[in-house]
This record gives structure tokens, C-alpha cells and sequence, in this order.
């Protein structure tokens, strides 16, 4: 099992993260707008082969246009590389 992060290398890894992201608590947040429906979904597609590469599943909603990504390790009980691994690559999908 992964190792949750101290808050000290949170705070660092956040930072290197695109300003898209941001901290809740223990998630790792992303708001992504699209144009409509079927693009939201479309990006929401992207996300399966990064996240199943990864065994790492990031939680989802879809509301028309909008994705909001949630990513925290929920076996491990916080944040985990995992998680700041999967942000970089999420955040390289258009």
C-alpha cells in the first residue's frame, strides 16, 4: 500500500502542480469546462488508460460542461505519490 504524504511534502507537490489544481483536505481537486456535454465526456474518456495504467482511479463528476477530478488514496487514507502522479498526467490531457 502507498504512503500518505506528511503535510510539509503536500504543500511542496501542490506547488508543482498546474494552477488548475488545488488542495481540499485530503483531495487533490481539478475543475476542467468544456464547450458542452459531449466534450466533458469525451475528456472524462481520456482519463480511463492513464488511470487504469496507474491502478489508480481518481473520483469524477460531470455536470454538462463542467468535470470536477478528485484524486485522494482512499486505502492509504490521504494523498500519495499516486495521486500527484496521476494530477501530472491528467493535466497533460486537452
Amino acid at each position: 500500500m502507498a504512503s500518505v504524504l506528511s503535510a510539509v511534502e503536500i504543500q511542496s507537490r501542490v506547488k508543482e502542480l498546474p494552477e488548475t489544481w488545488s488542495l481540499q483536505g485530503q483531495k487533490l481537486v481539478c475543475l476542467r469546462k468544456f464547450s458542452g456535454f459531449v466534450e466533458a465526456v469525451a475528456f472524462v474518456d481520456k482519463l480511463v488508460a492513464p488511470a487504469e495504467a496507474a491502478a489508480h482511479h481518481p473520483d469524477l463528476e460531470i455536470s454538462y460542461n463542467k468535470v470536477t477530478i478528485y484524486l485522494t488514496t482512499h486505502d492509504a487514507g490521504g494523498l500519495t505519490e499516486k495521486d500527484f502522479a496521476l494530477a501530472q498526467e491528467i493535466a497533460q490531457l486537452s
